[in-house]
């Protein structure tokens, strides 16, 4: 890591979603992630792909098409994204994008990058900050990722 760098924490944090939705992140069609309440902050996240999978989700037509033969890793980082955006749509209103739930928070994300290889983490609820190990393996794989 260059000496001009920002230390991780200071502009990267990370995000645990389950599968398939991560996946159908990675794959640029879910442009968004639902979440319970407003987060405040913009910039990189690690998208951590959590432990379990929502299979019942594994059935919808959106996500089938979206996800058909990729591998849903678990228990791993497997990309990052900018968040640039958070709101909620308005009451009665149609949903911004067909993976939007109602009354949920839509993170906005964009310039998604998939990893070449999942990298072992764990993650947590909220926005978590990486590990400077974690950051130097995923700088590994995206040497240009900044700020």
């Amino acid at each position: 890591m260059s000496a001009t760098l920002q230390p991780a924490g200071d502009w990267i944090r990370g995000i645990t979603i389950k599968q398939p939705h991560a996946a159908c992140i990675l794959a640029g069609a879910k442009t968004i992630e639902n979440r319970p309440r407003a987060w405040s902050w913009r910039e990189w996240l690690l998208l951590h792909a959590g432990q379990s999978i929502d299979r019942p989700v594994l059935r919808l037509p959106l996500v089938a098409r979206t996800i058909c033969d990729r591998e849903l890793a678990t228990g791993a980082v497997i990309g990052v994204a900018r968040l640039t955006g958070c709101h909620q749509d308005p009451d009665s209103s149609p949903p911004c994008t067909p993976w939007a739930q109602p009354n949920a928070w839509h993170l906005e994300l964009t310039d998604i990058q998939a990893l070449a290889l999942p990298i072992p983490a764990r993650g947590q609820l909220g926005p978590w900050r990486p590990t400077e190990d974690l950051f130097a393996q995923v700088l590994h794989q995206l040497p240009d990722l900044r700020p």
